[in-house]
């Protein structure tokens, strides 16, 4: 994760994650002069993924025609994928399942998002959700996006795509969600009279 103030490090692939206000998440990766960083990595060669509101910033135009996010407006976005959002006022939200095109490797999912995105690039999906296509790549591959939330916590298809970048992966993610929480408890049995706070809980 890269907090404001901190330029993009040197890095194989950028993953631009979801967001609640794209616009205003838009504005502010300008602000922070992500948008140069960005396109020197994909001049040096470098990925980029974007996950739902990130997918969304990829294109070429983001138009808020009702105010779902605020003044009615429309942004250009950051150019590396030949698509237009247009947000709407009716939200999806539902699990999803698929398979993903170049390794056809199984995905487990879930979309939230508001809007709908066409244009040419849309025309080589990411993702097939059953006999529905997810998604939008650049001609070389090297420019993805998707609405899917969730695809990277699947140890399988992780592998499956980090091997693609010649990398190999062999976290298992659950367990090491497991752990972190394991050493959080700890954490807090420590620091806490947990007696104190049990029994004020109990009162209540």
């Amino acid at each position: 994760m890269v907090p404001p103030g901190h330029a993009l490090p040197p890095a194989d692939l950028v993953i631009l994650p979801g967001t609640k206000a794209t616009l205003a998440d838009l504005a502010l990766f300008r602000t922070q002069g992500w948008e140069l960083d960005l396109a020197a990595h994909v001049r040096r060669g470098g990925r980029v993924i974007g996950l739902c509101g990130g997918y969304q910033m990829l294109g070429r135009t983001i138009t808020d025609p009702l105010g779902v996010e605020g003044p009615v407006e429309t942004a250009s976005g950051l150019g590396l994928l030949d698509i237009e959002t247009v947000l709407a006022s009716d939200k999806v939200t539902r699990p999803v399942v698929g398979r993903h095109r170049e390794t056809g490797t199984s995905v487990v999912g879930y979309e939230i998002h508001a809007g709908r995105t066409t244009g040419p690039d849309t025309g080589r999906p990411w993702l097939m959700l059953g006999d529905r296509p997810d998604g939008a790549q650049s001609v070389d591959g090297r420019i993805i996006g998707s609405y899917v939330h969730g695809v990277f916590a699947d140890d399988r298809f992780r592998a499956a795509f980090l091997a693609g970048l010649g990398v190999t992966s062999t976290l298992r993610y659950d367990d090491s969600i497991d752990a972190t929480l394991d050493r959080w408890a700890d954490h807090l049995e420590e620091q806490l009279d947990l007696e104190v706070v049990l029994s004020i809980a109990h009162r209540r």
